[in-house]
């Protein structure tokens, strides 16, 4: 059974910082790309971040948390993570990890996700 458990969001002020994981199992890991989609309430679903299958070497960011987002993977653990810095109010969402196509300029997830990790900046 595929299986995507998503941890690490919490209540953090603008500015502030949180390492959200994304521990997968079920399937083989290294095969597939992952990525991190958002939703907030009332607002579309966003694609943030994803990693290459493999050598996990290219990764793609959605303008609005380029720079201040950092995703990475530890292989040896069937795991992603998700480094974001300089928070701001409008990331407030729930956070969702998911298998995916990792492109250029996107990300689209497929499959099944987990329950997700809120995370909520305070201004």
């Amino acid at each position: 059974e595929v299986q995507l458990v998503e941890s690490g969001g919490g209540l953090v002020q603008a500015g502030g910082s949180l390492r959200l994981s994304c521990a997968a199992s079920g399937f083989s890991f290294d095969d597939y790309a992952i990525g991190w989609f958002r939703q907030a309430p009332g607002k579309e679903r966003e694609g943030v971040s994803c990693i290459s299958s493999r050598r996990r070497g290219s990764t793609y960011y959605a303008d609005s948390v380029k720079g201040r987002f950092t995703i990475s993977s530890d292989n040896a653990k069937n795991t992603v993570y998700l480094q974001m810095n300089s928070l701001k109010p409008e990331d407030t969402a729930v956070y969702y990890c998911a298998r995916g196509l990792c492109l250029d300029n996107n990300y689209l997830p497929f499959g099944s996700w987990g329950q997700g990790t809120q995370v909520t900046v305070s201004s």
